[in-house]
């Protein structure tokens, strides 16, 4: 039984991947019962089936399939309705109105239901039905117009789905939570249109309110967080990788400028004219050392410096080894790591999660919570409205 922060709170979650499968996944790992709902295997070709790791293998969920274009599957879903306080779902706008699971047809069943729409553009406007995925909501929301420069001039691609995972799913657990918080005062559900591309646009929301009251246009280099000064920028080392430097505050940055040998740079942080000559000192200082001899070095000392670290790199960090980031996981028989209960007011000390078989679920028992009888559950599997 969940003890966490949102234990008790059931969800039932239509997506099989993407940003509403990161929200199932944050709810769950803060302590919701999350039952992923798909469709049986006849239609597998409907959803995808992310690989054994992906999602932390859905730790700590149920699955029910169902066939949700059946009559017979529609209405098992909505009796799963009744007794869930959250259903997110992430189709097209309108298909829900098709397969008659929409907010209004749950909402029906189950007044206070909290109803979360994630789609790309949202449920509204001339871009709704578009398709899309990460890299098109970072372009369209103005992330990568500001974001440095490949070699052929063109924005660098993103490191990570910066859209899909805050953008989108964490958008929407923050208004998942909120509208929780609201029908615990009122007793009423909300229906939310969780739009990743608008997401995107609140993240950019710095440059897009300068741009808006002064006409500035942000890009690569306008500001201090995009490059504009030296003192907020990466640099290669001896041994060819790199540090991160962002010292922005007077104080950091003076203390940056002795460290490196270069306090002739003191008086000229934000000075546009001295930039080129800046950077030009500082790269040569730091390719003088290796990236760890510098880290030890400015690490502790007040310059806003780290090392830009690889993914085995991180894996491994004393760090992030004390704060409990990963956690142990099995899967058929074998151990791995995985990203842990990470976020804020998680409980990081859970049992090792065992990653189950994607075709294992938990239909008989879900749908025998709601009122189905055994003959009932046996009876929609032989027709291939459940599995």
């Amino acid at each position: 039984m969940s003890t966490g922060l949102l234990s008790g709170v059931t969800v039932l979650d239509l997506a099989s991947v993407g940003p509403a499968a990161r929200t199932s996944r944050w709810l769950a790992d803060y302590g919701a019962r999350v039952v992923k709902v798909g469709p049986p295997p006849k239609q597998s070709g409907v959803q995808i089936v992310p690989p054994f790791y992906a999602y932390s293998g859905h730790r700590g969920m149920e699955r029910v399939l169902l066939d949700l274009k059946q009559p017979t599957g529609r209405d098992a879903f909505l009796k799963l309705a009744t007794r869930a306080d959250v259903v997110i779902e992430s189709f097209r706008p309108g298909v829900v109105d098709r397969l008659g699971i929409a907010a209004g047809d749950v909402r029906a069943v189950n007044p206070g239901i909290v109803y979360c729409s994630t789609t790309g553009y949202g449920q509204s406007g001339p871009r709704s039905q578009w398709a899309g995925h990460d890299l098109n909501y970072l372009a369209v929301g103005g992330y990568l117009d500001c974001s440095g420069r490949a070699a052929g001039g063109g924005p660098a691609l993103p490191g990570a789905t910066v859209g899909d995972a805050a953008g989108g799913g964490m958008q929407a657990v923050i208004a998942i939570l909120a509208a929780l918080v609201h029908r615990a005062a009122t007793g009423e559900g909300a229906t939310l249109d969780v739009s990743v591309a608008d997401g995107v646009v609140a993240l950019m929301s710095l440059y897009v309110d300068e741009y808006l009251a002064t006409g500035e246009i942000p890009g690569p280099g306008h500001n201090i967080l995009t490059g504009r000064y030296a003192c907020y920028d990466v640099y290669r080392c001896a041994d060819d990788r790199w540090v991160a430097v962002g010292a922005i505050e007077p104080h950091f940055f003076a203390n940056l400028c002795r460290a490196l040998g270069c306090e002739q740079w003191l008086p000229h942080q934000t000075d546009d004219a001295a930039q080129e000559a800046m950077r030009s000192d500082f790269r040569a200082a730091f390719a003088a050392r290796t990236r760890d001899d510098w880290i030890a070095e400015l690490g502790p000392a007040d310059t806003c410096v780290s090392e830009v670290a690889t993914v085995p790199e991180l894996a491994t960090a004393p760090h992030f080894r004390e704060r409990a980031v990963f956690t142990r996981a099995t899967a058929d028989g074998h151990d791995f790591e995985q990203v842990g209960w990470v976020l804020a007011g998680m409980d990081r000390a859970q049992p090792e999660p065992v990653v189950r078989e994607a075709t294992a679920t938990d239909t008989d028992s879900l749908l025998s919570e709601v009122g189905y009888s055994a003959s009932e559950i046996a009876t929609l599997r032989e027709e291939g409205v459940a599995a």
